[in-house]
């Protein structure tokens, strides 16, 4: 009834931007999101697939800061086990675990920290552990002091964290002075472990 060349699609409107000639008909046109909506799916796969690459890294960050607290626990004891002169390299290793404890807590928590800040940390720690301890427990706390202005849930564990943060501090700088004093050092442990319980409240 109608001629065949009404059946083959116009070339004139081949290539205009936003139309699509379907094959089987001449009249069926399908819009052509400027956006690019039509890789939406595809977007979708990749935001997936990055958001399973950024939860399997944090849960190795974890792990490692897991770990960490492990070789501290082990490091201690053998400081705290030790006489004599290889007191003082187990004390050494001791702040040395403990400073690789709150690097990998850091990155733990952010990610996105600068790869040449953690490369200048690696090279510093076995020389100056306090300081390295010092550094990522400031960007430790800068983090959970954020995340607790956010999440109310977290402000309990924020309050008891900075209390015993203080606390801690202040009975490391008293058992460094006074060596000798009873239950100082015990006390600085526990300080700690109160601390380092709290943290895990941002993991």
């Amino acid at each position: 009834m109608y001629p065949q060349s009404t059946l083959t699609p116009s070339k004139a409107l081949k290539g205009v931007h936003g139309v699509h000639l379907a094959p089987q008909s001449p009249f069926v046109l399908e819009e052509i999101n400027q956006n690019g909506n039509i890789n939406q799916p595809t977007c979708q796969n990749s935001a997936l697939e990055s958001s399973q690459r950024l939860i399997v890294r944090k849960n190795l960050n974890c792990k490692l800061y897991a770990s960490s607290l492990i070789g501290v626990g082990i490091a201690s004891s053998m400081y705290h086990a030790s006489r004599g002169k290889l007191r003082r390299y187990l004390r050494w290793a001791d702040y040395t675990m403990i400073a690789t404890s709150t690097v990998f807590l850091s990155r733990a928590l952010r990610n996105e920290n600068p790869k040449l800040l953690m490369a200048a940390s690696a090279l510093i720690l076995p020389v100056q552990p306090l300081m390295v301890s010092a550094l990522h427990t400031g960007m430790m706390e800068v983090v959970f002091a954020k995340r607790a202005l956010e999440d109310p849930e977290l402000r309990t564990a924020h309050n008891v964290h900075k209390m015993s943060s203080v606390l801690g501090g202040a009975l490391f700088i008293a058992d460094d002075v006074f060596p000798d004093t009873p239950f100082l050092h015990a006390a600085w442990h526990l300080a700690a472990a109160v601390g380092v319980g709290t943290c895990n409240k941002l993991l």
